[in-house]
């Protein structure tokens, strides 16, 4: 053989024998995490308990797994798109944050394994067929009906302020309307009218929070929506105090990082850590339809003292010794 023709056959064999970037990455499971959230906000620091939970579950992301993380920075409508791309990049799995993350999720694909890493009501938003045996290619984890979460919500609102009897509820104008009958069905039973202002853009909620005030009503009811609570968390929570409105929100880390009064909800960074082992399972074999929904089983109180007595408000004792963490 003359040097020239071994040099090429060498050369053609060292190149068939690196394997390129997409062969390698192959090699390993790849899992697209679709989030409504901007990456910046904490229900989107759902990335570092979730990786957490696969480290501990013996998945090293960039090593051992691979993680594709798309964010949808608060515009729902980006999210069908963004599912779809995750399903053009052939992931083994994906895992959804939130309905409305679900919902895209869903509608890219019916046969990639979906974990819902937070749910409202997935049974009534069609997304399993029952919480022990989903069914299909979903599950994951729920907040046990949201529904049932903001009537508590809205009790703990009615106990703080004395003599509440007009409740405004702040609500993304196309999001998700799930809990709206219990919601309303816990309002004639606490004796509250409920008055919903809805919004198609964070610009417009300046206005909301002003014509709450101009209304008279008695306190907010902040619903759990990306547009919401995405980067204007902190915005929604000093509008509420401009506007001397005790508010409610459904992410415990509103009061402490934002100055939110009070919130109730699950510990969103479990939940997210949690989901991990549904990855785990289902890629060492699991079928996701086998695989019952997990439900929370605690609930956090979080109150900011701070903020209620720059509302001019006193926290009853009754809820005080209820709370989970008083920031004061």
């Amino acid at each position: 053989m003359n040097r020239r023709r071994f040099l090429v056959t060498s050369l053609a064999g060292a190149f068939l024998s690196l394997p390129d970037a997409e062969a390698q990455r192959g090699r390993r499971p790849v899992i697209g995490v679709l989030s409504p959230w901007a990456s910046s906000y904490p229900p989107a620091g759902q990335r570092e308990p979730f990786e957490r939970g696969l480290r501990e579950l013996g998945w090293i992301p960039g090593s051992t797994i691979v993680v594709e993380q798309r964010y949808g920075d608060g515009k729902s409508d980006q999210l069908p798109k963004i599912a779809a791309e995750l399903v053009q990049l052939k992931v083994d799995l994906i895992v959804a944050n939130g309905s409305l993350a679900i919902r895209a999720a869903r509608e890219a694909t019916d046969t990639i394994p979906i974990v819902m890493a937070v749910a409202v009501d997935p049974i009534r938003e069609g997304h399993v067929q029952s919480l022990a045996r989903p069914g299909g290619n979903v599950t994951g984890l729920t907040l046990a009906a949201q529904g049932r979460l903001e009537p508590k919500q809205l009790q703990l609102l009615k106990e703080a302020v004395s003599g509440l009897t007009r409740v405004a509820v702040l609500a993304n104008r196309s999001g998700d309307p799930s809990a709206a009958e219990e919601l309303g069905n816990a309002a004639r039973t606490l004796g509250v009218r409920l008055q919903t202002y809805e919004v198609s853009a964070s610009e417009e909620i300046p206005d909301a929070f002003r014509a709450m005030r101009q209304a008279g009503v008695g306190a907010v009811l902040v619903r759990a929506d990306p547009l919401l609570l995405d980067p204007q968390s902190a915005q929604s929570a000093a509008l509420a105090l401009r506007h001397r409105l005790p508010a409610i929100y459904p992410w415990i880390t509103i009061p402490g990082n934002h100055g939110g009064l009070m919130a109730y909800s699950v510990n969103m960074i479990d939940l997210h850590r949690r989901s991990a082992s549904y990855v785990d399972r289902i890629l060492k074999g699991a079928k996701p339809g086998d695989l019952p929904v997990e439900q929370p089983t605690k609930f956090e109180l979080v109150i900011n003292l701070k903020t209620a007595k720059a509302l001019g408000l006193t926290i009853p004792q009754s809820i005080l010794v209820r709370a989970d963490q008083i920031i004061e």
